[in-house]
């Protein structure tokens, strides 16, 4: 697992042992970010299923500006911390030990202009997530909402249009971009 491109290309990355973390697949991340390259520069970033954090510090590499990310499990969050070290974005990351329930209070007002949903596979945590981002305003207009599962449908939010809807492999990405309030 690597950083793909930007100022911190080819930086290896830390990963959690066992079955707590399924970190996305290169080919996958690749092309998530080919689908908006030209929408990351100057952006803040919320991952609220972190991981590694690969996600967030890849768009950080590529010239997003601020990343929050959020995972409820303690060696999650310090492999996060190791790998923003690592890539030398630390002080761009705001790291936040809770769930992604307690993440969406606490960033009650705040805009992001893309949000990963990543979390674990067979679970109803996407589809919640999902609606509690947009139900709590976190999505800027013209934002993007990058959801990845193993579910061949792709996800839809009031609000919000597909953008686009991929498979890499096993994994489904579907990508939402939030319609602008009038």
């Amino acid at each position: 697992m690597r950083i793909i491109t930007g100022k911190a290309r080819g930086t290896l990355l830390y990963s959690s042992e066992g079955l707590n973390t399924r970190p996305t697949a290169d080919r996958t991340k690749e092309g998530m970010f080919n689908s908006i390259q030209f929408e990351i520069e100057g952006k803040k970033v919320l991952d609220l299923f972190g991981g590694s954090g690969q996600l967030a510090l890849e768009a950080l590499s590529r010239g997003a500006v601020s990343a929050v990310i959020c995972d409820n499990d303690e060696d999650a969050c310090k492999i996060i911390k190791k790998n923003a070290d690592k890539t030398h974005f630390s002080e761009y990351v705001t790291l936040l030990q809770c769930d992604f329930k307690t993440a969406i209070k606490r960033l009650s007002g705040q805009k992001f202009d893309i949000v990963f949903l990543d979390p674990p596979y067979n679970s109803d945590l996407l589809s919640i997530s999902l609606f509690r981002v947009f139900e709590a305003g976190l999505v800027s207009d013209g934002g993007y909402v990058i959801c990845e599962s193993s579910n061949p449908e792709p996800y839809k939010a009031n609000g919000a249009s597909v953008y686009k809807h991929t498979k890499y492999g096993k994994a489904y990405v579907t990508i939402l971009k939030k319609d602008a309030e009038e």
